[in-house]
Formats: C-alpha cells, sequence, structure tokens
C-alpha cells in the first residue's frame, strides 16, 4: 500500500480576465503538482478481476436520475454500459423512491428526517467562533496557525454572505431521485426554455418521451377531497392567468397503486431504468448492464480531443481501477460534475460559472375553520365513513392536496400548494396533517458569470476531490422580484388559513430548492461561454457527454429534472447516432 499521486501539469493561461472572472477561475498557476486525494490506495489496477468490466461502450458515473436516463437510453439502443456511484445502494430495487412505504406516505412528517439524512452540504464555512463553555483543558484550535477545520466540508475559503448554506449532494444509487418530491413541470418556453437560434430543439417530442420514463402523471389526487377544495379555492384567487397557466393539479412522477388508492408509487431512478435493466442486475452473466455502488471517479484521463480512460476508486476495497470506455458521461450532479472536471484538468473558462439557484418562499397554513366545514359537509354528502372520535371530518386516507401554478409572464415563479416532506417543514405530532397545506413558491434569477462554484487547489471534501467554494448573490432586480413572489404567497396563504405558529412566511437559505443549474452550461459555439455544445458534449471533446442540471443555461423557477432528463434522452441519441457497439 502506498500513496498515490496524481501530478497534474496546468500550463497557464495568458489571456486577461476581469477581476470578477478571475475570482471564479483560478486559472492563473503555472506547473502545479495536485495531490486529489488525502487518504492511500493502490495504483491504478488495469486487470479485471471476475465481474468487472474495464473496456465498456459507455461508463456512467453517477446514477441519479439523469444517469439512469443515460443507461437507459443507451443500452435500450444496444451498448454496453457501466454505471458506478459513489454512494451506497439504500435499497433492492436500485434507486427506489424511499417514500415507497406505508409508514411515510400514512404520515408524510415522518419522512423529513429521512430526506435530512441523506443530504451532505457541500461547503460549510469554518466556524471561528469562541466555546467560552468549553472545559478549559480541551483541545483548541491555534488560529493564529490554521484557518480553523477542514474535515467534512469545512471550507476555509467559503465567504458566508455569499454561500448557498443549504446546497448539498445525495450520496447514493439513485441520488436526489431517492427522496426528491417527483414534481415534474415544464418550463415556460418563453421565460425558462432554452432556444438556440441556429438549430431547434424538438422540446415537445423530448418533454413527452421524459415524461414517459419518469411515469409522469397530472391526476394522481383527483380524488382528493382536500386537493378539488384547495384547487378550487386558488382559482377563485387567481381569476386571471394566463390560458394554459392556470391553477392546476401539480405534475408528478408517479402512478397510483393499483390495490390501494390511498398510496402512489413514487418513480425513483428504479423506474427510469426500468424492469428489463432490473433483470440484467439478477444475472451474473451478462454484461450489457452493470452497476457498482460505493464506486467513484477520480478523474478522467483524456489525450487531446479525447478520453482514454477514467480512474474509478472502489471505495470499500480502498482500490483504484482504470477503467476504458467509447463514450464517457459525467452524470454526478451539478456540483460534483464540474469538480470531477477539474480534477481532470479539463477546465473550459465558464466551469462553474453562471450559476443560478432558485430564491424559495416557504409557509405552512391551517386550513380554515370554513373550509374544513366545506370539506365535512362533502364528506357527508359523499357518504364516506370517519371514525366518530375523529374531530377532523376529513377521512384519514385522503391523499394530500397537489396543486400548482405554473409560471407565466408578469409572474416569473413557480408555486406549490401542496402538503409533502422536504428537509424542513416538518410539524409536531400534536398538529394533524390533514389540516396543513404547504406553500412554496421558486423563483427565477437571470444567469450571471460571477455567480459561481470554484474547486480548491489546496483544500479537500469529504471525498478527498477539490473542495466546491460557492460566489453567490443577487442583483437588485433579481431581490426585487423575489419580494414581489413574496406577496404573491402572502395572498395565496390568506386565502387557505391561518399561519402554523413556527411555520411563517419567511426565506428558505439559499441553495434550499436544491435546483442549481448553469455550471456546465449548454451553448451553440465553442466560443469560452459555454460548457457543453446543445446535445450536451463537452466542446473539445469527441466522447464525453453531461447529464445534469448543470447543462440548463437559462434562469428557472421550475423544477428542473424534467428539462434535464429530456436533454439527456437528446444527447443519448447523439451517441446512438456517432457510435458503434463494441465488438
Amino acid at each position: 500500500m502506498h500513496t498515490y499521486i496524481a501530478n497534474v501539469i496546468i500550463v497557464s493561461f495568458l489571456k486577461l480576465y476581469s477581476a470578477a472572472t478571475l475570482s471564479c477561475l483560478r486559472f492563473q498557476w503555472t506547473v502545479h503538482t495536485y495531490i486529489p486525494l488525502k487518504m492511500s490506495y493502490n495504483a491504478p489496477r488495469t486487470d479485471p478481476k471476475k465481474g468487472e468490466p474495464m473496456n465498456v461502450d459507455v461508463l456512467v458515473i453517477g446514477a441519479g436520475p439523469l444517469g439512469s436516463t443515460f443507461a437507459r437510453k443507451l443500452v435500450d439502443g444496444g451498448r454496453s454500459v457501466f454505471m458506478i456511484d459513489a454512494g451506497a445502494q439504500l435499497s433492492k430495487r436500485p434507486g427506489e423512491h424511499l417514500k415507497n412505504s406505508f409508514l411515510y406516505q400514512r404520515d408524510v412528517n415522518q419522512f423529513t428526517g429521512v430526506i435530512t439524512g441523506h443530504l451532505h452540504t457541500l461547503s460549510v464555512p469554518t466556524d471561528k467562533s469562541a466555546v467560552p463553555t468549553l472545559d478549559p483543558a480541551a483541545y483548541k484550535v491555534d488560529l493564529d496557525k490554521y484557518p480553523g477545520f477542514v474535515s467534512n466540508n469545512q471550507n476555509p475559503d467559503q465567504n458566508v454572505y455569499k454561500n448557498l448554506p443549504a446546497a448539498a449532494a445525495s450520496y447514493c444509487v439513485g441520488g436526489m431521485g431517492v427522496h426528491w418530491t417527483c414534481a415534474t413541470p415544464r418550463q415556460h418556453p418563453e421565460i425558462e426554455r432554452y432556444n438556440p437560434t441556429e438549430e431547434t430543439i424538438k422540446w415537445d417530442k423530448l418533454y413527452n418521451e421524459a415524461e414517459e420514463l419518469l411515469k409522469v402523471n397530472s391526476n394522481l389526487f383527483d380524488d382528493s377531497i382536500r386537493n378539488k377544495v384547495v384547487r378550487k379555492i386558488l382559482k377563485e384567487t387567481y381569476p386571471n392567468l394566463p390560458e394554459g397557466y392556470e391553477t392546476n393539479n401539480l405534475p408528478l412522477a408517479a402512478e397510483l397503486n393499483q390495490h390501494c388508492k390511498e398510496f402512489v408509487y413514487w418513480s425513483g431512478t428504479d423506474v427510469i431504468l426500468g424492469e428489463e435493466l432490473l433483470k440484467m442486475l439478477d444475472d451474473p452473466t451478462q454484461k450489457r448492464f452493470l452497476l457498482k455502488p460505493q464506486w467513484r471517479c477520480i478523474k478522467l484521463v483524456s489525450e487531446p480531443g479525447t478520453i482514454i480512460g477514467a480512474e474509478v476508486q472502489n471505495l470499500m476495497e480502498n482500490e483504484v481501477l482504470v477503467i476504458k470506455a467509447k463514450t464517457y458521461v459525467l452524470a454526478a450532479g451539478a456540483v460534483l460534475t464540474p469538480q470531477i472536471l477539474f480534477n481532470s484538468g479539463i477546465r473550459p473558462p465558464v466551469l462553474g460559472q453562471y450559476l443560478c439557484e432558485q430564491p424559495m418562499t416557504f409557509c405552512q397554513i391551517v386550513l380554515l375553520q370554513s373550509i374544513v366545514d366545506d370539506i365535512g359537509k362533502r364528506v357527508k354528502r359523499m357518504k364516506l365513513a370517519l371514525n366518530p372520535d375523529d374531530p377532523i371530518p376529513i377521512p384519514i386516507d385522503d391523499p394530500p392536496p397537489q396543486c400548482w401554478i405554473p409560471v407565466s409572464e408578469g409572474r416569473p415563479w413557480h408555486c406549490q400548494v401542496h402538503r409533502d416532506a422536504f428537509s424542513y417543514g416538518g410539524v409536531t405530532p400534536n398538529v394533524d396533517n390533514r389540516l396543513i397545506v404547504d406553500l412554496r413558491w421558486f423563483g427565477r434569477i437571470e444567469p450571471k458569470k460571477e455567480n459561481c462554484v470554484t474547486f480548491s487547489d489546496k483544500y479537500t471534501d469529504a471525498f478527498g476531490m477539490p473542495q466546491p467554494t460557492f460566489n453567490f448573490e443577487m442583483t437588485k432586480k433579481d431581490a426585487e422580484r423575489q419580494h414581489e413572489m413574496l406577496e404573491d404567497m402572502l395572498k395565496c396563504a390568506a386565502a387557505l388559513g391561518g399561519f402554523l405558529p413556527g411555520s411563517e412566511p419567511s426565506f428558505m437559505e439559499p441553495g434550499l430548492a436544491l435546483h442549481i443549474t448553469g455550471t456546465t452550461r449548454m451553448g451553440e459555439k465553442n466560443d469560452g461561454e459555454s460548457v457543453v455544445d446543445t446535445y450536451s458534449k463537452v466542446w473539445g471533446y469527441d466522447n464525453l457527454y453531461i447529464g445534469s442540471c448543470g447543462v440548463i443555461p437559462t434562469g428557472t423557477a421550475c423544477n428542473p429534472t424534467l428539462t434535464a432528463v429530456a436533454l439527456a434522452i437528446r444527447a443519448c441519441k447523439k451517441i446512438l447516432r456517432n457510435s458503434q457497439p463494441r465488438k
């Protein structure tokens, strides 16, 4: 066992950049020896053990919704795919949504802790505040010698005022797909959607394919009494919305449980992969599709214009292998994908720049007495059975509301009026979930080059990779727009009920939306203002593609997952046209 050191020779960039650009790029180095991993492991191995594919058609790095989309479409297209993920497999069906259980669907409040436990904060500013109550004999950091703690993503370089403190990654097979809300709206065609000037992206066709893959449904909760009542009130509160953008059911990636209509099967990456690929994983003799949990990519190895290998670490055996493929897909999320590119010496000028994240307002309301009384009358007319000892006239198995007000002209924010679990918004056991409605308003900001994530040449994260640092600020115009969004949420809340004490309206911590885009942005020309072309292929490389919300180059307010899946499907079509299966 010895220490493996990857020496990356970085040629200094002689171009002049503005001061703001330099703060985001960190390209002003000459020759530098970079040690990406501060732990010991074997030198890279290239000889395969049983069951290890060392030469494949496609290597997919990241087993979340986007990586799984690439895997599904490329295997269906006749390619062999090896997919890896740095995280563990949490369920028998790889990437199954963890909310698919009786307890969490009967009491969604219980799921809040599950989400929290699977979010790994990406950049934690070092806390240098005094702890006067600490035992005087206990260890103290010498702040004259050290900047503070640097483990577990604690980051001395992070400016606390420019951070996205709630930005996080999910390290597991399925990624965010094991706990996401499954909200899958289409982007507004003018306000949010990317429309190149020199070619046409067939958005409707791609969205149709993405919705089929994710099992998107807009009428799951049509039979919910609360959903009907809340939707009626919203339509009365917002009577003048543009045609096609009125209050409606929230599109969700889920299907009704045919045996129990109270519950749904939420789409995780197991749904995206499909039954045929899942069966392949149970067959040790096949080589068309393989998945390795707790294998993570350290870096890609390249020659001019092409990727020739990937250094991959088997985390549980502390061993590094070199995997060779004809095509490589990086699908590790909007922050960890550019992190791998950076560590590989692949550093386009705008890598990590034009970062967008959605400002978010949130509150919880307790339904008005008049609304609950109206529900009670409906229940009585429908002759539904109620527990005589239950003071609330709402059936215990009535599904929660899932309503939506889309982005529209003059309203550049996405509104969800529902009851669901996030990493926040849990209610105490003495509050009945049937009376609570969550209001979540997601805002849009304009892409700005200075908003970025950079990667350290000094500090490393929990996986030994370059530590990410955020630099994020809103413009005055963006800030004023978010204030208008908050006012709109207050209007909606007043129509539905009173604020739940402790959940009054507020802006949430930046990054909590978990909808980062732009960090590997798409563009029509290789002019230094984008990382990938309109087919998600990295400029300058013939066999490297990105599957991430980070490719979306526009400011968005709605959940970006459906759009990112649509763009991944488009990339897969290009790969299948331009490559042949390995013989």
